[in-house]
Protein backbone atom coordinates (compact mmCIF):
# COMPACT_ATOMS: atom_id res chain seq x y z
CA UNK A 1 0.00 0.00 0.00
CA UNK A 2 0.98 3.76 -0.78
CA UNK A 3 1.30 5.29 2.29
CA UNK A 4 1.53 9.03 3.08
CA UNK A 5 3.40 10.83 5.75
CA UNK A 6 3.13 14.40 6.66
CA UNK A 7 4.76 16.22 9.50
CA UNK A 8 2.85 19.78 10.66
CA UNK A 9 4.15 22.08 13.01
CA UNK A 10 2.30 24.43 15.86
CA UNK A 11 2.39 27.59 15.37
CA UNK A 12 1.57 30.89 17.08
CA UNK A 13 -0.29 33.46 15.53
CA UNK A 14 -1.85 36.68 15.79
CA UNK A 15 1.72 37.31 16.54
CA UNK A 16 1.94 40.22 18.96
CA UNK A 17 0.23 43.65 16.89
CA UNK A 18 -0.39 41.00 13.80
CA UNK A 19 -3.89 39.79 14.09
CA UNK A 20 -4.74 37.77 11.75
CA UNK A 21 -1.54 38.14 9.42
CA UNK A 22 1.93 37.83 11.44
CA UNK A 23 2.60 33.51 12.25
CA UNK A 24 5.28 31.78 14.03
CA UNK A 25 6.31 28.28 13.29
CA UNK A 26 7.13 25.87 16.03
CA UNK A 27 8.62 22.54 16.54
CA UNK A 28 5.86 20.71 18.37
CA UNK A 29 4.51 18.49 15.52
CA UNK A 30 1.26 16.85 14.15
CA UNK A 31 2.04 13.91 12.72
CA UNK A 32 -0.18 11.57 10.03
CA UNK A 33 0.62 8.14 8.48
CA UNK A 34 -2.81 7.92 5.58
CA UNK A 35 -3.11 4.65 3.59
CA UNK A 36 -6.31 3.51 1.53
CA UNK A 37 -8.35 1.61 3.78
CA UNK A 38 -11.97 -0.24 3.33
CA UNK A 39 -13.29 2.15 6.48
CA UNK A 40 -11.72 5.18 8.29
CA UNK A 41 -9.57 4.20 11.06
CA UNK A 42 -7.49 6.30 13.37
CA UNK A 43 -4.37 4.99 15.83
CA UNK A 44 -3.61 7.80 17.83
CA UNK A 45 -0.71 8.97 20.88
CA UNK A 46 1.13 11.80 22.02
CA UNK A 47 -0.96 14.57 23.38
CA UNK A 48 -4.76 14.28 23.58
CA UNK A 49 -5.05 10.76 21.96
CA UNK A 50 -8.50 10.15 23.01
CA UNK A 51 -9.52 13.42 20.95
CA UNK A 52 -7.46 12.63 17.98
CA UNK A 53 -8.37 9.19 18.10
CA UNK A 54 -12.09 9.31 17.71
CA UNK A 55 -13.80 9.11 14.39
CA UNK A 56 -17.22 10.81 15.15
CA UNK A 57 -16.55 14.70 15.16
CA UNK A 58 -13.02 14.56 13.74
CA UNK A 59 -11.59 17.82 12.51
CA UNK A 60 -9.40 15.89 10.10
CA UNK A 61 -11.65 13.32 8.59
CA UNK A 62 -14.90 15.75 8.32
CA UNK A 63 -12.59 18.38 6.26
CA UNK A 64 -10.80 15.53 3.81
CA UNK A 65 -14.49 14.50 3.21
CA UNK A 66 -16.07 18.04 2.68
CA UNK A 67 -13.01 18.87 0.28
CA UNK A 68 -13.80 15.13 -1.47
CA UNK A 69 -17.59 16.13 -2.27
CA UNK A 70 -17.02 19.94 -2.65
CA UNK A 71 -14.94 18.59 -5.67
CA UNK A 72 -17.14 15.80 -7.00
CA UNK A 73 -14.56 13.38 -6.04
CA UNK A 74 -15.34 9.85 -4.56
CA UNK A 75 -14.56 9.58 -0.79
CA UNK A 76 -11.45 7.08 -0.05
CA UNK A 77 -11.56 6.10 3.48
CA UNK A 78 -8.50 5.85 5.35
CA UNK A 79 -6.02 4.26 7.91
CA UNK A 80 -4.90 7.31 9.70
CA UNK A 81 -1.54 6.76 12.47
CA UNK A 82 -1.67 9.88 14.27
CA UNK A 83 0.80 11.29 16.92
CA UNK A 84 0.32 14.92 17.91
CA UNK A 85 2.39 17.21 19.89
CA UNK A 86 -0.06 20.25 19.71
CA UNK A 87 -1.82 21.69 22.35
CA UNK A 88 -5.54 21.42 21.84
CA UNK A 89 -7.54 24.93 22.05
CA UNK A 90 -4.50 26.52 23.53
CA UNK A 91 -3.86 29.03 20.08
CA UNK A 92 -0.85 26.90 18.98
CA UNK A 93 -2.48 26.09 15.65
CA UNK A 94 -3.69 22.59 15.92
CA UNK A 95 -7.09 23.46 13.70
CA UNK A 96 -4.85 25.24 11.22
CA UNK A 97 -2.55 21.84 11.30
CA UNK A 98 -5.09 19.70 10.46
CA UNK A 99 -6.75 21.25 7.85
CA UNK A 100 -3.90 21.28 5.84
CA UNK A 101 -3.45 18.24 6.28
CA UNK A 102 -6.70 17.18 5.72
CA UNK A 103 -6.50 18.94 2.59
CA UNK A 104 -3.27 17.49 1.83
CA UNK A 105 -4.78 13.91 1.91
CA UNK A 106 -7.84 14.78 -0.07
CA UNK A 107 -5.67 16.50 -3.06
CA UNK A 108 -3.41 13.39 -3.11
CA UNK A 109 -5.96 10.13 -2.32
CA UNK A 110 -9.38 12.37 -4.36
CA UNK A 111 -6.60 12.64 -7.22
CA UNK A 112 -6.89 16.71 -7.40
CA UNK A 113 -3.46 17.10 -7.86
CA UNK A 114 -3.10 20.37 -6.12
CA UNK A 115 -0.42 22.67 -6.46
CA UNK A 116 0.75 23.73 -2.56
CA UNK A 117 -0.37 27.81 -3.20
CA UNK A 118 -3.55 26.09 -3.55
CA UNK A 119 -3.57 23.88 -0.71
CA UNK A 120 -2.42 26.55 1.58
CA UNK A 121 -5.51 28.75 -0.28
CA UNK A 122 -8.28 26.10 0.47
CA UNK A 123 -7.09 25.33 4.54
CA UNK A 124 -6.66 29.22 4.70
CA UNK A 125 -10.55 29.89 3.75
CA UNK A 126 -11.55 26.85 5.96
CA UNK A 127 -9.87 28.19 9.14
CA UNK A 128 -11.10 31.96 8.12
CA UNK A 129 -7.86 33.71 8.04
CA UNK A 130 -4.29 32.96 6.54
CA UNK A 131 -1.63 33.32 9.61
CA UNK A 132 -1.76 30.00 10.94
CA UNK A 133 -2.01 28.12 8.21
CA UNK A 134 0.61 29.96 5.98
CA UNK A 135 3.47 29.26 9.10
CA UNK A 136 2.30 25.72 9.61
CA UNK A 137 2.62 25.25 5.58
CA UNK A 138 5.56 27.29 4.59
CA UNK A 139 7.65 27.64 8.24
CA UNK A 140 9.76 30.84 9.68
CA UNK A 141 8.11 34.00 10.39
CA UNK A 142 5.40 34.27 8.28
CA UNK A 143 3.56 37.47 7.05
CA UNK A 144 0.47 36.67 4.97
CA UNK A 145 -2.90 38.39 3.52
CA UNK A 146 -6.08 37.16 1.35
CA UNK A 147 -7.77 38.94 -1.22
CA UNK A 148 -10.79 37.16 -2.35
CA UNK A 149 -10.22 33.71 -2.84
CA UNK A 150 -5.87 34.30 -3.30
CA UNK A 151 -3.38 33.93 0.35
CA UNK A 152 -0.19 35.53 -0.70
CA UNK A 153 2.87 34.37 2.34
CA UNK A 154 6.09 35.26 2.54
CA UNK A 155 8.35 33.45 5.15
CA UNK A 156 11.43 34.89 6.94
CA UNK A 157 13.81 32.33 8.68
CA UNK A 158 14.21 33.54 12.12
CA UNK A 159 17.66 32.92 13.75
CA UNK A 160 18.60 29.46 14.91
CA UNK A 161 19.10 30.04 18.06
CA UNK A 162 15.77 31.71 18.94
CA UNK A 163 13.52 29.88 21.29
CA UNK A 164 9.89 30.27 21.88
CA UNK A 165 8.74 29.57 25.38
CA UNK A 166 4.79 28.39 25.52
CA UNK A 167 3.10 28.96 29.14
CA UNK A 168 -0.24 27.24 29.30
CA UNK A 169 -3.17 27.43 31.52
CA UNK A 170 -4.79 24.26 32.71
CA UNK A 171 -8.57 24.89 30.74
CA UNK A 172 -8.65 25.78 26.49
CA UNK A 173 -10.34 28.08 25.33
CA UNK A 174 -12.43 27.75 22.36
CA UNK A 175 -11.27 30.81 19.25
CA UNK A 176 -15.02 31.70 18.99
CA UNK A 177 -15.13 32.49 22.71
CA UNK A 178 -11.56 34.25 22.65
CA UNK A 179 -12.88 36.71 19.28
CA UNK A 180 -15.91 37.54 20.97
CA UNK A 181 -14.47 39.84 23.15
CA UNK A 182 -13.13 42.23 20.49
CA UNK A 183 -14.73 45.36 19.68
CA UNK A 184 -16.22 46.10 16.43
CA UNK A 185 -13.96 49.25 15.81
CA UNK A 186 -10.60 51.06 16.80
CA UNK A 187 -9.14 54.20 16.78
CA UNK A 188 -7.29 55.61 14.45
CA UNK A 189 -4.36 55.88 16.82
CA UNK A 190 -4.45 52.30 17.72
CA UNK A 191 -4.31 51.31 13.99
CA UNK A 192 -1.29 53.66 13.59
CA UNK A 193 0.64 52.31 16.35
CA UNK A 194 -0.37 48.65 15.21
CA UNK A 195 1.04 49.58 11.83
CA UNK A 196 3.91 51.08 12.97
CA UNK A 197 4.83 47.69 14.82
CA UNK A 198 3.57 45.08 12.53
CA UNK A 199 6.61 46.96 10.24
CA UNK A 200 8.79 47.24 13.07
CA UNK A 201 8.33 43.08 14.00
CA UNK A 202 8.53 42.32 11.00
CA UNK A 203 12.57 43.99 10.38
CA UNK A 204 13.15 42.67 13.66
CA UNK A 205 12.70 39.00 12.09
CA UNK A 206 14.66 39.49 8.82
CA UNK A 207 17.79 41.17 10.45
CA UNK A 208 17.73 38.90 14.09
CA UNK A 209 17.51 42.01 16.01
CA UNK A 210 16.06 40.73 19.38
CA UNK A 211 16.50 44.32 21.49
CA UNK A 212 13.19 45.56 19.32
CA UNK A 213 11.11 43.19 20.12
CA UNK A 214 10.15 44.02 23.22
CA UNK A 215 7.85 46.79 21.41
CA UNK A 216 7.77 45.61 18.19
CA UNK A 217 5.82 42.91 19.98
CA UNK A 218 3.07 44.81 21.79
CA UNK A 219 -0.23 45.18 20.16
CA UNK A 220 -3.50 47.28 20.68
CA UNK A 221 -5.92 45.76 18.55
CA UNK A 222 -6.41 42.23 20.22
CA UNK A 223 -4.58 41.46 23.36
CA UNK A 224 -6.12 44.35 26.00
CA UNK A 225 -9.20 43.10 25.22
CA UNK A 226 -8.31 38.65 25.59
CA UNK A 227 -6.92 39.71 28.61
CA UNK A 228 -10.20 39.25 30.45
CA UNK A 229 -10.35 35.47 29.18
CA UNK A 230 -6.48 34.72 29.18
CA UNK A 231 -5.53 35.25 32.47
CA UNK A 232 -2.00 34.42 32.06
CA UNK A 233 -1.73 37.71 29.87
CA UNK A 234 -1.08 40.69 32.12
CA UNK A 235 0.59 38.75 34.50
CA UNK A 236 3.35 37.82 31.63
CA UNK A 237 3.24 40.92 29.38
CA UNK A 238 5.51 43.76 31.69
CA UNK A 239 8.34 40.76 31.57
CA UNK A 240 8.99 41.73 27.88
CA UNK A 241 12.63 42.79 28.09
CA UNK A 242 13.73 41.16 30.89
CA UNK A 243 15.28 38.21 32.25
CA UNK A 244 15.76 36.49 29.52
CA UNK A 245 12.65 37.59 27.22
CA UNK A 246 12.81 39.58 24.12
CA UNK A 247 9.29 39.89 23.72
CA UNK A 248 6.15 38.72 25.08
CA UNK A 249 2.46 37.77 23.19
CA UNK A 250 -0.53 36.17 22.95
CA UNK A 251 -0.38 32.68 21.31
CA UNK A 252 -3.30 32.81 18.68
CA UNK A 253 -5.74 33.57 20.18
CA UNK A 254 -5.12 32.36 23.94
CA UNK A 255 -5.13 31.36 26.29
CA UNK A 256 -1.16 30.50 26.27
CA UNK A 257 1.23 33.07 26.02
CA UNK A 258 4.61 33.01 24.18
CA UNK A 259 7.53 33.95 25.25
CA UNK A 260 10.24 34.34 22.51
CA UNK A 261 14.06 34.13 24.12
CA UNK A 262 17.18 33.90 21.91
CA UNK A 263 18.74 31.24 23.25
CA UNK A 264 18.09 27.90 25.37
CA UNK A 265 19.60 29.21 28.55
CA UNK A 266 17.51 32.22 27.66
CA UNK A 267 14.59 30.67 27.42
CA UNK A 268 15.71 28.48 30.68
CA UNK A 269 15.87 31.73 32.69
CA UNK A 270 12.24 33.18 30.90
CA UNK A 271 10.83 29.80 32.57
CA UNK A 272 11.79 30.70 35.59
CA UNK A 273 10.90 34.12 35.93
CA UNK A 274 7.55 33.61 34.29
CA UNK A 275 6.59 30.62 36.84
CA UNK A 276 7.15 33.24 39.22
CA UNK A 277 4.23 35.63 37.78
CA UNK A 278 1.95 33.07 37.04
CA UNK A 279 2.12 31.69 40.49
CA UNK A 280 -1.56 31.54 42.10
CA UNK A 281 -2.95 31.03 38.88
CA UNK A 282 -3.38 26.98 38.78
CA UNK A 283 -1.15 24.52 37.16
CA UNK A 284 0.90 26.18 34.65
CA UNK A 285 2.58 24.33 32.00
CA UNK A 286 5.36 25.37 30.02
CA UNK A 287 6.85 24.39 26.84
CA UNK A 288 10.09 25.34 25.41
CA UNK A 289 10.51 24.66 21.71
CA UNK A 290 13.00 25.63 18.76
CA UNK A 291 11.24 27.61 15.81
CA UNK A 292 10.62 25.36 12.62
CA UNK A 293 12.25 27.27 9.78
CA UNK A 294 11.06 24.51 6.78
CA UNK A 295 8.20 24.56 4.85
CA UNK A 296 6.05 20.90 4.98
CA UNK A 297 6.98 18.37 2.79
CA UNK A 298 4.90 17.18 0.41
Amino acid sequence: MIQVHLRLPATSANLGPGFDSLALALKLYLHIDAERSEQFIIEAGGRDAKTCGATDNNLLIDTYTEVLASHNRALVPLKLGVHNEIPLGMGCGSSAAVRLAAVALASHFGGLAWSRDRMLTEASRREGHPDNAAACWLGGFVASASEGDLVQAISITPPPDWRAVLVMPDQPLATTASRAVLPSTWSRQDVVANLQRVALLTAAFATGKADAMAIAMSDRLHQPFRSGVCPLLPRLLPLAGKGGIAGVALSGAGPAVLLLTVSESAAVQARNLAASEVEGLGKVEFLTCQLENEPVAF
